[in-house]
């Protein structure tokens, strides 16, 4: 009787303690189911682009986020505040459960425990991914010079968007009150953005329409949503919980088609989709 109380008190303390180094899967997270049966992979949107910060560490499960991005399933997905391991899970669900298959890009440029789990001394990594339908190239991860009270940045690559190639960047700019952080980010990534005729800029900038920090992306690149305006006439649709439009998808030498925000119970962030003419 000792021995098994001994046992079972052993293995409660085992089990705490890999919660504790590994961190734990979202609710609803457990093995992914197998293969659909032949023939069953979807095709995507193919002049479809997304970008949905999926917040961490938010503990949601990476099964519905994946059923949220199957339910439009994209070309181009761009996610912020992306921990590897998560978008791992999501790509495996995406394709197991929902027949859509994704090359997927990783910008990480932070290591962090608290978010993302991972050993002490080898956290996970934290930042952007991207994932699209058809492969991608000569991808840049560039961190700013300045991220403010954490490290940001932007990974960028070239892939196609209905038909045609097209240079996509995705980034996730400084929290809120740090303007001016967030006004050197952006004249970073606009340099960048200005190299190509032809650009998808896709991202949580953390901050509405008429602030000065996105200035430089007023001659440079248009929103996907035409009636979004830096006035007060302007009828943003807000992209968070809090009724702030902070995520963006940016247009240089492309023309939008359509665009749409879903909320999501899963993350503080509405998905925010653009359809694109070829």
């Amino acid at each position: 009787m000792v021995l098994g109380r001994n046992t079972w008190l052993f293995a409660g303390a085992l089990a705490v303690f890999c919660v504790l180094v590994f961190g734990r899967d979202a609710p609803g997270d457990g093995p992914v189911a197998g293969p659909l049966r032949a023939g069953a992979v979807r095709d995507v949107v193919p002049n479809r682009v997304m970008t949905w910060n999926i917040c961490n560490p938010c503990h949601e499960s990476n099964a519905d986020r994946a059923a949220e991005i199957a339910a439009y399933a994209p070309q181009v997905i761009g996610l912020q505040e992306a921990c590897v391991r998560d978008v791992e899970k999501i790509r495996e669900y995406l394709k197991g459960v929902h027949g859509l298959v994704y090359h997927v890009e990783y910008g990480s440029v932070l290591r962090n425990r608290g978010r993302c789990g991972g050993w002490p001394w080898n956290p996970g990594g934290f930042g952007q991914a991207l994932l699209t339908a058809a492969p991608m190239t000569d991808r840049v991860l560039v961190e700013y010079p300045d991220g403010g009270s954490e490290d940001r940045g932007y990974l960028a690559v070239t892939t196609t968007v209905g038909g045609r190639s097209v240079r996509v960047f995705n980034t996730h700019l400084a929290q809120r009150r740090q303007e001016e952080v967030r006004a050197d980010q952006t004249a970073v990534l606009a340099a960048a953005v200005a190299r190509y005729d032809r650009a998808v800029v896709l991202g949580d900038f953390n901050a509405v329409p008429d602030t000065p920090e996105l200035d430089p992306f007023r001659d440079l690149a248009a929103d996907a949503d035409p009636g979004c305006r830096p006035s007060p006439v302007g009828t943003c649709r807000p992209t968070t919980d809090w009724e702030s439009k902070f995520d963006y998808v940016f247009l240089r030498g492309v023309t939008p088609l359509r665009h749409r925000v879903h909320p999501s119970p899963y993350s503080d962030h509405h998905l925010l989709l653009a359809d694109l003419r070829p």
